[in-house]
């Protein structure tokens, strides 16, 4: 696993990628309700995407991030935050952690290239399982809600 440098680079600066999220969020005027939501829970945020990243790259844990998120999913349909703007926000997450490597590596050589696109399919693949048990968690609640 040629991207752990990377991976320990995003886990070792999740405040500040998390700022810069946090920064878009607030400037984003169809954001209205996942700002609200979130505020609360950006300590929580940090220590689930930043401190715990390479334990969620790793394989094996797609049951514990289905859980979770599909527990997120829930929460936040039951907060009344609109679908898109909690995949919207997961997706400007995936977006800071990235630009940050990039911003960062300072050899633009073949192996850190790599590296790059290894961990890019690897966030991605992340986010892809992510969004999906969150969109799954929400519309259980949905349905629930309408059975109701």
């Amino acid at each position: 696993m040629i991207s752990g440098k990377l991976i320990h680079l995003i886990e070792s600066h999740g405040d500040q990628i998390i700022h810069r999220v946090t920064e878009q969020i607030r400037r984003d005027p169809d954001m209205t309700h996942i700002r609200v939501a979130i505020g609360a829970e950006l300590p929580q945020w940090r220590q689930d995407f930043f401190e715990n990243l390479s334990h969620w790259l790793a394989a094996g844990n797609e049951e514990t991030l289905a859980h979770r998120y599909e527990g997120v999913g829930r929460k936040r349909f039951e907060e009344n935050v609109p679908l898109d703007e909690c995949v919207r926000g997961l997706c400007i997450l995936r977006e800071k952690m990235l630009d940050y490597v990039e911003e960062h590596i300072l050899n633009k050589d073949s192996l850190e290239l790599y590296a790059e696109e290894e961990l890019d399919r690897r966030i991605g693949r992340f986010f892809d399982l992510v969004t999906i048990h969150l969109v799954r968690g929400y519309e259980q609640a949905l349905r629930r809600a309408v059975a109701a």
